[in-house]
């Protein structure tokens, strides 16, 4: 039977400072549009939880939603240039 110690090592043998690392957040800022489109349609969805959604509501989300496909689209085409490029876009 092994103790706790002699398993610690090896399950603790790289530190973690909890801070993303370049690479994270380079990907991060390179998905922030979508992150951003995604919330402000929450937000459209959210104001409508507890009451039927008015003409302006709908036209909201509507709109809402066509951002966030845009910023999808963009960020795929932006990442299918890049794996076609061969990483230099």
């Amino acid at each position: 039977m092994k103790s706790i110690a002699a398993l610690q090592a090896v399950v603790t043998a790289a530190p973690f400072d909890g801070e993303p690392s370049g690479a994270e957040l380079d990907a991060i800022e390179t998905e922030m549009p979508a992150i951003l489109a995604d919330v402000v349609l929450l937000d459209a969805q959210i104001m409508t939880i507890d009451r039927t959604p008015t003409e302006l509501d709908e036209r909201r989300i509507r709109r809402a939603r066509r951002r966030v496909l845009a910023a999808r689209r963009e960020l795929a085409n932006r990442s299918a240039v890049v794996s076609l490029s061969g990483g230099a876009a």
